[in-house]
C-alpha cells in the first residue's frame, strides 16, 4: 500500500503554522512530507534550524521527510553528495535530486551509511535512470518521484507520466507524483497557479485527481503540493487514496425514481468481465431489482458518460445499470437516469472488467 503525503514550505511559512498543519495531516493518516531547500539563498541559511524543528515534530508523529535539493546546494550548505551527514542530522528520511549529476554519484549517494533515500525526478525521463542503475546502486535507499508543476499548461501530458513512470515500475522502484489542493495557496515560488504533475489535474477536484493517481498502476505515493490544504481537502484525499474501489460522482436527471436510485447507489457495482466497447454494464442489479417496476423515463439519446437503466420493455435486461463509453442512439427501451459529473469521466478507463466500483449523487449542475 503507498503512502499519503502533504508539502510544507518553512521558507514561506512560520514554524508554529507548519506543525500545525502536519499534527492535523497527521490525524488523517499522512505519513509523508515533502519540502524544498531549492530556494534557499546563501543569506537564508539560518532557516535550516526552522526545517529541523518542521521535521523533528514530523518525525514525532510518523512522517517522513524528503529535502529537494540540487548540485549546488551542497556546495552553498558546506557540503557534498560524498557526506550527507547534514541531512541525516537534520532528521530527513531522504533527499530528492530536483536535477542530478551524471548517474555515478546518485548512485554512490544510495549508499550513504544514513539510510537516505535518493529520490530521482522521474520527470527527467531519457535513459537517465538506466544509466543510474548501471553504476550499481543501492535499490533499498533509491526512490523517485515526479515534478509539480505551477505555473499553468507546463504539467506533463498523461502518456508522458506514463511513459516516465513505466521506467521506474520496471526496476520494481518506488514511486510518487504531485496532487493540487484548490484550498492551498501557495507552494516555493512566487508563481503558483495549482501545484501538478499532471497538468489536466490542475482545475479538478482533489479526490479526483488522487483516485486517478490511486488507481492508474503507475505511482505508489500521493503528496499534496501546495500548501495549506484546508480540512475538506485533507480528509477528500485521504478518503480517495483509501477507497479500495473506484467512485464515480453522478449528475441525476431531475424526478429520477426510489428505485432507480437505489439501483445506483444502495449496493458496489461490477463491471461485467465480457466487455463491450459501448457500454460498461453492472448486471447484477437486473437480477436485485428484477421485481421492481421500471417505466420509460427520459429515453433521450445516450451521450458518452450518461447513466443508463434499462426500463420494463427490455424484458429481461429490466433494471441492469449501464454506463455509456460512447454516444449512442436510443429506441425507447433505455431511461437515461444521471451523467458521470465531467470531472470524474477520465477515471471511468480505470475501472477494469470483473471490478467493482461505486456510484454517488453529485450537486446539480
Amino acid at each position: 500500500m503507498g503512502e499519503l503525503g502533504i508539502s510544507v514550505y518553512p521558507s514561506r511559512a512560520s514554524v508554529t503554522d507548519n506543525i500545525a498543519y502536519i499534527e492535523k495531516a497527521a490525524s488523517y493518516g499522512y505519513t509523508r512530507i515533502f519540502t524544498s531547500l531549492l530556494e534557499l539563498t546563501p543569506d537564508m541559511n539560518d532557516l535550516l534550524d526552522q526545517y529541523k524543528q518542521v521535521i523533528t515534530r514530523g518525525n514525532e508523529l510518523g512522517m517522513k521527510t524528503i529535502l529537494d535539493i540540487n548540485p549546488e546546494l551542497f556546495e552553498q550548505l558546506g557540503t557534498s553528495y560524498t557526506d550527507l551527514r547534514l541531512f541525516a542530522e537534520m532528521g530527513a528520511w531522504g533527499l530528492r535530486l530536483d536535477l542530478g549529476f551524471t548517474g555515478a554519484e546518485e548512485a554512490q549517494m544510495t549508499h550513504n551509511p544514513y539510510g537516505l533515500k535518493i529520490e530521482l525526478n522521474m520527470s527527467r525521463g531519457q535513459h537517465y535512470l538506466d544509466l543510474i542503475m548501471d553504476f550499481g546502486v543501492n535499490r533499498d535507499n533509491l526512490i523517485g518521484s515526479h515534478n509539480f508543476y505551477p505555473q499553468r499548461w507546463t504539467g506533463l501530458g498523461r502518456d508522458y507520466f506514463a511513459e516516465t513512470s513505466q521506467q521506474y515500475r520496471r526496476y520494481g522502484l518506488r514511486t510518487a507524483a504531485f496532487v493540487n489542493a484548490p484550498s492551498g495557496t501557495f507552494g516555493p515560488w512566487p508563481v503558483s497557479d495549482g501545484l501538478v504533475s499532471l497538468e489536466d489535474h490542475r482545475n479538478l477536484p482533489i479526490a479526483t485527481q488522487v483516485q486517478e493517481l490511486r488507481f492508474n498502476g503507475l505511482v505508489d505515493d500521493v503528496l499534496i503540493a501546495d500548501a495549506f490544504a484546508d480540512d475538506d481537502d485533507l480528509k477528500a484525499a485521504a478518503e480517495a487514496f483509501n477507497r479500495t474501489m473506484v467512485g464515480l460522482r453522478v449528475v441525476e436527471e431531475p424526478l429520477v425514481s426510489d428505485v432507480s436510485q437505489a439501483v445506483m447507489y444502495r449496493q458496489p457495482q461490477m463491471y461485467r468481465g465480457d466487455r463491450s466497447d459501448y457500454v460498461l454494464r453492472s448486471t447484477q442489479t437486473r437480477v436485485k431489482y428484477k421485481q421492481e417496476d421500471f417505466p420509460a423515463f427520459n429515453t433521450v439519446d445516450v451521450t458518452r458518460g450518461d447513466v443508463l437503466i434499462d426500463n420494463n420493455d427490455y424484458g429481461q435486461y429490466k433494471g441492469e445499470l449501464q454506463i455509456a463509453l460512447r454516444d449512442l442512439p436510443n429506441d425507447g427501451r433505455i431511461n437515461v437516469v444521471g451523467h458521470i459529473h465531467p470531472e470524474d469521466l477520465t477515471l471511468l478507463a480505470l475501472i477494469e472488467p470483473w471490478h467493482g466500483f461505486t456510484l454517488q449523487p453529485a450537486k446539480k449542475m
